[in-house]
């Protein structure tokens, strides 16, 4: 086991599917946690009051700018062309296109980004029509600051697809853990000489160090050239295009969603915040549960589907579906029991009161219960991504964005805050089942062939485990004290363990079997492949 476990962390170990999920989960969890310190950090430092409102506004113009002229387009539409070449042995043709697109996107970030730092004031004015004269200002500097962190994310992304091709998935699981230490060192170097855009200085630093630098290490460890090239000619750049393109026109709830969001609560004082820290607790679970599985199974859906295996492709989505939307309804019944003491925990100290902690407790209920379906559209979008069709799901996707806006203004009016967060919820359930449809129209992934039944069985214990965990954690009165916190969060967490291990044997539920397997096939297929190549 520990040499199993040395060989994962190898920087040139090539992973199976079942080892770089491991990996990722890992890594992400590790990086989430360091993401907590710096939201607790920032919330201790700066509360959820107007300055930190304008710090997460700040990033709403960078992200946008990076969506639009990149969309995605290193992770999944790259990381496909650039398998395809490696599997049929095309390494030359492979290196050819990282150096065109390397080259051509760096260009259109440098012009954009000029763009966009001319035109930050108009931008926020319109965005958030709600913040004061100081919060505009402030969050104007801040913006100026972080776009150009957009280049070294965006060549970091298209380096650390490369690295993922290779199947060596170390070197870009490292990117995001420095990010976030960089953007709690700024503040802790410099918060004092700098105030909130300390965070912003260590944010374009993080960017620097963690996606771009540490992937391009691992790019010439593995031997990757790379020459300027504007040979727009190029067969696969323009194959690259044209799949891209629906990933930048389109807009993805998923992305959008922290947009829409920003953009309604702007008009109250530390709305934005207390949404933000909120979704960004949200994030953990979707991160280790959705994004980390979702990153390693694509190049492996890829290669199913390069190969031609239609059959072994549908039934490994599916299976990763149920697995992964299963896993996930159990824990957001955890993370429903435990919203009020769990956020006033991790939260609660310095400028960021009691108060607080309840109204962002009930955006972390609401953004709870919608786990699953982030998760598993991951996972979808990811299928269609492995096939080489990226307009199919940005299609239907932008027509779910425009739909929901009208959804965010009526819930947002009836109920205010915590109307986005149920909004934001109705919007990714939509998008989860439009692709799974989708997907199911085009015969590639069928939905009768998802265990249902299954799948049944453990949002009934769900449930039933989150509702007794809630009234047994109810017994335990929250005043803001740290002790009935611990004693609310240990015995509701008790009683959700409880009663989701009985749950499970008593509708005799084959989850607990299926993981077994799917860790057992995985590490059978890492075992063959390592002998075979010891043959060889």
């Amino acid at each position: 086991m520990f040499s199993r476990i040395l060989r994962i962390l190898r920087p040139s170990h090539q992973h199976s599917a079942f080892s770089a999920t491991v990996l990722l989960m890992g890594t992400v969890m590790l990086s989430r946690v360091i993401g907590y310190v710096r939201e607790a950090y920032i919330a201790y430092a700066f509360g959820a009051g107007g300055q930190t409102d304008a710090y997460v506004a700040a990033f709403t113009l960078p992200d946008w700018l990076n969506y639009i002229l990149a969309g995605g387009t290193a992770s999944i539409t790259f990381i496909s062309i650039y398998t395809r070449f490696l599997a049929e042995k095309r390494e030359a043709d492979a290196e050819k296109t990282f150096s065109v697109i390397v080259t051509v996107m760096t260009t259109v970030f440098l012009i954009g980004i000029g763009a966009a730092e001319i035109f930050t004031p108009q931008f926020v004015g319109w965005m958030f029509h709600g913040f004061s004269r100081e919060q505009m200002t402030l969050c104007v500097s801040l913006t100026r600051i972080l776009l150009p962190a957009q280049i070294f994310f965006y060549v970091g992304g298209v380096v650390g697809a490369v690295l993922l091709s290779h199947r060596m998935f170390l070197f870009p699981s490292l990117g995001p853990l420095l990010y976030n230490v960089f953007i709690i060192l700024g503040g802790v170097v410099a918060g004092k000489r700098f105030g909130i855009a300390s965070l912003a200085y260590g944010a374009l630093a993080g960017a620097v160090i963690g996606p771009f630098l540490v992937n391009a290490i691992g790019a010439v460890r593995i031997g990757t050239g790379y020459r300027p090239s504007f040979d727009l000619q190029n067969v696969a750049f323009r194959e690259w295009v044209r799949l891209s393109i629906p990933l930048m026109l389109g807009v993805s709830l998923v992305t959008a969603d922290d947009w829409i969001l920003r953009y309604f609560a702007s008009s109250g004082v530390g709305d934005i915040a207390r949404l933000n820290y909120a979704k960004r607790l949200f994030a953990v679970p979707i991160a280790v549960l959705g994004q980390a599985t979702g990153q390693a199974s694509l190049p492996f859906f890829a290669r199913l589907f390069g190969e031609r295996k239609m059959k072994e492709f549908g039934e490994t989505v599916n299976a990763s579906v149920y697995q992964i939307s299963a896993l996930s309804f159990l824990t957001s019944a955890l993370m429903m029991v435990a919203s009020l003491p769990l956020i006033d925990l991790v939260y609660r100290r310095g400028r960021f009161s009691f108060g607080d902690s309840q109204e962002t407790a009930i955006y972390f209920f609401w953004f709870s219960l919608s786990l699953a379906f982030w998760a598993a559209q991951g996972l979808y979008a990811r299928a269609f991504y492995a096939a080489g069709d990226t307009l199919t799901p940005m299609v239907a996707s932008t027509l779910i964005t425009v739909a929901s806006l009208e959804v965010y203004r009526v819930l947002f009016h009836a109920f205010s805050v915590m109307g986005l967060a149920i909004a934001s919820d109705l919007g990714i359930v939509a998008n989860t089942v439009a692709a799974a449809v989708l997907l199911h129209r085009r015969k590639l992934v069928s939905l009768g062939e998802l265990p249902w039944g299954e799948l049944g069985k453990a949002i009934l214990v769900a449930a039933v485990a989150g509702g007794v965990g809630w009234e047994v954690a109810r017994t335990i009165p929250l005043h803001g004290s740290r002790t009935a916190d611990l004693e609310s969060l240990g015995l509701g967490t008790v009683t959700w363990a409880g009663a989701v291990a009985a749950g499970l044997w008593l509708v005799r539920s084959e989850l607990p079997q299926a993981l077994r397997r799917k860790k057992s096939a995985m590490s059978s297929m890492e075992g063959r492949r390592t002998q075979a190549g010891m043959e060889k």
